[in-house]
């Protein structure tokens, strides 16, 4: 069977951003709509919402806007994989070539905080950017995944745990 490599986005980032949410790649419904976390169901942008005070009635643009104003970017640590499907668990490992999270931070210093939307965009992490963990003076945060398919915590529970975030301040 011929597997297609699927891509991730361009970084979403603002002037002066301080936190970075690192997810694994995007999932079909975002590819489909060409945008973050567009699963319905998927509590990213909810969360997100009550966290930072967004408008939820806006257009997803305005929202990614007011997210970036925020002082918070978003992007992916695979910038190219094979995954049938949406699920994490599906993606082919040897296919990964990582985002360079590392050009990333250079260019933004005023990021001193990464936050991993769930287990999968962790571990991609670690595997691709070890020396990161290792020897920048970051925090790092590895939070429940905001899927419909991270179904063990309903959205109180992962909105508690998502609002650590708040800790990363410039």
């Amino acid at each position: 069977m011929n597997e297609t490599a699927i891509q991730s986005f361009d970084a979403a980032i603002g002037d002066d951003p301080h936190l970075l949410i690192l997810g694994s790649i995007p999932g079909v419904k975002s590819l489909q709509e060409h945008a973050y976390y567009a699963h319905p169901r998927n509590a990213f942008w909810p969360i997100m919402t009550h966290l930072y005070q967004l408008d939820s009635h806006v257009p997803y643009q305005e929202k990614l806007s007011q997210l970036n104003a925020a002082g918070v970017a978003l992007w992916d640590v695979a910038q190219e994989c094979v995954r049938p499907g949406s699920l994490d668990s599906n993606i082919k490992q040897n296919s990964v070539i990582a985002n360079p999270i590392q050009a990333l931070l250079a260019q933004y210093p005023s990021i001193n905080a990464v936050a991993f939307n769930g287990q999968a965009a962790a571990k991609l992490f670690k595997r691709h950017h070890s020396a990161l963990l290792e020897n920048e003076p970051f925090q790092f945060y590895t939070l429940p995944s905001t899927s419909p398919a991270h179904a063990s915590l309903n959205f109180e529970a992962k909105l508690k745990a998502w609002s650590v975030i708040l800790n990363a301040k410039p």
